[in-house]
């Protein structure tokens, strides 16, 4: 059963200075909420850069692939025909499919990839249960992090030694 320490800052330096310090301390689930992006937050963070580019170049590159080869085998091996004396295999007729297939191949693949690489569909939040965390969308800025229930108020006392206007445990029910 996991907690999540939840903390709200006053200014940027302050949560990104606590990000990078719990960082330090062998933190790993850490969770920036903020209204606006923070600069300095990936890095803060700790967070690698996103394997989504290359997941949705090979996904594309399958679909214009597998397009082509579609059209190749219909058009110029399973049902040949002679129109207008143009051989059965014109590659300039199959752009616009092989485009196209790789376009939807490569969407597909972000829009469900990231489905599984962020967990979703989670409707709900243990931190959402912090009645103060509602300033997160509007003003606030918010430092979380999920913990064991033995370093739960060690991590409270160290985010309040680091600046915290308030520290909030909540228990995970999931």
């Amino acid at each position: 059963m996991k907690r999540y320490v939840v903390a709200e800052f006053a200014a940027e330096a302050p949560l990104l200075d606590a990000a990078r310090a719990l960082r330090a301390d062998g933190q790993t689930e850490l969770d920036l909420h903020s209204p606006v992006p923070l600069h300095g937050s990936d890095e803060a963070l700790g967070l690698k850069r996103s394997i989504i580019p290359r997941i949705a170049l090979v996904a594309g590159l399958i679909g214009a692939v597998s397009g082509y080869v579609m059209q190749w085998y219909l058009v110029g091996i399973a049902w040949p025909i002679n129109v207008g004396g143009r051989p059965p295999h014109s590659p300039p007729a199959f752009i616009p499919v092989t485009f196209e297939l790789g376009i939807l191949f490569a969407a597909l693949t972000i829009f469900f990839g990231l489905f599984k690489l962020w967990g979703m569909p989670r409707l709900h939040h243990p931190v959402f249960e912090v009645e103060a965390f509602r300033s997160a969308s509007v003003d606030g800025l918010w430092l979380s992090t999920a913990v064991a229930p033995e370093v739960a108020e060690p991590t409270a006392a160290r985010l309040r030694s680091l600046g915290a206007l308030q520290v909030e445990i909540v228990e995970d029910a999931s």
